[in-house]
């Protein structure tokens, strides 16, 4: 799919979240998808849609769909956008990605956990990242964004977060998230802290964590997993 289409689908999809019609968002999906994701439902194994007897198991159930559908979506998204070895979305990665927002929520307490959870997310432009954040949100993380180091430290200042996400390059600081990540843990801050940027390379994300990053990617999915582990790890 092309970057426009993207552009295009991705207009429709936020209005669609903003409106909280979230049938229509997974129904908006699975037709700019089509064959790759006809069997999205059927994947989704533990938390299909059969919603049992509990509403509050019912409203869980819902929120994983909800989260595994825009968690798709940014994975085609990205590994549209970029040239690198990412693998294009389809049927395995569907189900790939199903089974880790199951297993990432199992438990009550998990899912408490991650309702409870504050994230301060710094970008410049975050309006590229809404899918993974509102995949994340579906399970009832809540953010705040910030588009520079100044005020991420100020926000960092007046609130505790339970973990960060900073992309790395910002105008006038090609490698920002080093800047602020180094600037934290100099002041004895050790809020997990995950870059989400351009790169995956080994080397890269070596020097992510010998600098105290817990990760560094530019997979949705593994973003994904970086941030539930660093949530539920911080309690």
């Amino acid at each position: 799919m092309a970057i426009e289409d993207w552009t295009k689908m991705a207009e429709v999809i936020v209005s669609l979240i903003q409106a909280i019609i979230w049938p229509a968002v997974l129904l908006i999906i699975l037709l700019y998808f089509k064959t790759s994701l006809k069997n999205f439902i059927s994947n989704i194994g533990e938390f299909s849609l059969k919603a049992g007897s509990s509403g509050i198991e019912a409203t869980a159930k819902r929120q994983q769909i909800e989260a595994a559908a825009l968690l798709g979506t940014a994975y085609g998204r990205k590994s549209s956008e970029l040239e690198s070895d990412q693998e294009p979305l389809n049927e395995d990665r569907v189900r790939e990605i199903a089974n880790l927002v199951s297993d990432s929520v199992t438990s009550y307490s998990a899912r408490y956990r991650l309702s409870e959870a504050s994230v301060l997310w710094v970008d410049d432009k975050p309006e590229n990242n809404i899918f993974e954040r509102k995949s994340l949100e579906a399970l009832g993380i809540r953010f705040t964004i910030s588009k520079s180091t100044e005020d991420a430290l100020e926000k960092l200042r007046l609130q505790r977060f339970n973990a960060i996400i900073s992309d790395m390059g910002r105008p006038s600081d090609p490698k920002a998230g080093y800047t602020l990540l180094d600037a934290l843990r100099k002041s004895n801050i050790k809020t997990p802290f995950i870059i989400y940027a351009g790169s995956n390379k080994p080397e890269h994300k070596e020097e992510a964590k010998r600098r105290g990053a817990q990760g560094s990617t530019n997979d949705p999915k593994e973003l994904f997993q970086l941030i539930i582990n660093a949530i539920l790890n911080s309690y």
